[in-house]
């Protein structure tokens, strides 16, 4: 009889995994970065999947075994990106064979992901171009932080600007459908635009559109400007909706000791530069010891700039902390540029929300984030850099008015920033001019 019972608990086993409901397809999504092409599908369930290219013309096409597209996939009906179309098939024993038409051959990979945030499980799907080589952070520094510091010209300084999440990760999202990834790419446009204005300064931004970029590409991205400083945005998100303020953080101690360990266990396989010394050839104590050095300069800069922007946001509104904090964000461990991290604001809080939403809080935080940087700059200047904190000596039949329009500021901001109560110049006087767009 006992063996009757569990020959019987095991056909009823097998027939249960015979049975199992197929996987779903359910959703469909495609981002358009300037490297590559994103494809998430929504999936009911945990899968396996194959892949394999077929060209003339070009495809790559997903056998997904035991799954099945749902009755209202949304199957796009225009490009995005490389992709120009996207197809569904059933092939034998309830195998879902799912189709990319593609305007180009390109190096695929892909992964699944659980359920985060507002997603279920989802199939990701990454289009790359092969003709675009990948290459790792240490290595994008070879390409010329050195030979670009030693140009006799003087240069503009270079400011990247890292709008947090995008694409398939919307960040935090707020309780009226706010989401991060919007609010803090529109500032750092804004950013962008008050940066691109002053002379002497250039703004390059980690990504441009709705897309999503890994965090260590951020700071590849940088490196390969030759950035002299790095400032991510992002808009804090919590449970309790009453919590609020901004926040600036930079790189904790303890982040930057584990990475050094990753750049110092990966200098035999790259060129890593730090500082633009290369390790390569360096033995392990030398390496540490200009790691150390190129480590402690940038963390002791980013203090500085993080400290000069707190104290702007602060003038502007309510701070979550009172000083600035410290974190081991990745995207603050670039070893040789100054890295700071802006929480703007709490999303989740409804009043924050609305001023995050709101266009002229956008410019207010872009404003104070850029007065900042000025600040800092016009006290540690890097070498062959044009000067950020610019003056002008009044020479005969000089007016306030046309001195104002040369350099493109208010008049009152010109007399604010020198203190000056009348229009009344004398010839030989030194003005300061202030930066654009204060």
């Amino acid at each position: 009889m006992k063996q009757l019972f569990t020959g019987l608990c095991l056909w009823c086993l097998c027939q249960g995994l015979a049975l199992a409901a197929p996987a779903e397809v359910q959703g469909l999504r495609l981002w358009a970065a300037p490297d590559h092409t994103r494809v998430v599908f929504d999936i009911s369930d945990p899968l396996s999947h194959k892949m394999f290219s077929l060209h003339n013309p070009e495809r790559l096409v997903i056998d997904i075994p035991n799954a099945i597209a749902a009755a209202g996939l949304a199957i796009p009906d225009k490009r995005v990106g490389i992709v120009k179309g996207v197809r569904t098939g059933k092939r034998g024993k309830g195998q879902l064979r799912l189709v990319l038409d593609l305007t180009q051959a390109v190096r695929p990979h892909s992964f699944t992901l659980k359920p985060g945030g507002q997603h279920g499980h989802r199939l990701v799907v990454d289009l790359h171009d092969p003709a675009v080589k990948q290459q790792p952070v240490a290595q994008s520094s070879a390409q010329g932080r050195p030979a670009g510091r030693k140009t006799k010209q003087l240069r503009d300084l270079v400011i990247a600007i890292d709008a947090g999440h995008g694409g398939e990760d919307p960040g935090a999202t707020g309780r009226g459908g706010t989401r991060e990834k919007d609010v803090v790419l529109s500032i750092a446009r804004k950013l962008a635009a008050l940066i691109e204005r002053e002379p002497g300064m250039r703004p390059v931004l980690t990504r441009q559109g709705d897309y999503y970029i890994g965090l260590r590409q951020r700071i590849n991205k940088a490196r390969q400007q030759n950035a002299d400083l790095f400032i991510s945005i992002h808009a804090d998100g919590f449970r309790d909706r009453r919590v609020q303020g901004s926040s600036v953080y930079v790189l904790s101690r303890r982040g930057a000791s584990s990475e050094m360990a990753r750049w110092l266990a990966e200098k035999e396989n790259a060129a890593d530069l730090a500082g633009g010394v290369s390790l390569d050839d360096k033995d392990q104590l030398l390496a540490e010891v200009l790691l150390d050095l190129s480590q402690t300069a940038a963390i002791e800069a980013s203090v500085d700039v993080a400290g000069n922007m707190f104290q702007e946001l602060r003038r502007l509104g309510k701070t979550h902390k009172k000083s600035v904090q410290k974190a081991g964000f990745v995207v603050l461990k670039s070893p040789d540029i100054p890295s700071v991290l802006v929480e703007t604001a709490f999303i989740t809080n409804p009043t924050e929300e609305r001023k995050l939403r709101d266009k002229r809080h956008q410019q207010a935080l872009a404003r104070a984030m850029f007065s900042g940087i000025l600040r800092y700059f016009a006290t540690h200047q890097p070498p062959g850099t044009h000067v950020v904190a610019r003056e002008y000596t009044i020479k005969r039949g000089d007016t306030l008015g046309h001195i104002a329009q040369h350099y493109q500021v208010s008049l009152n901001s010109l007399k604010g920033y020198n203190g000056l109560k009348s229009n009344r110049l004398r010839i030989g006087q030194t003005l300061r001019i202030p930066p654009a767009g204060i």
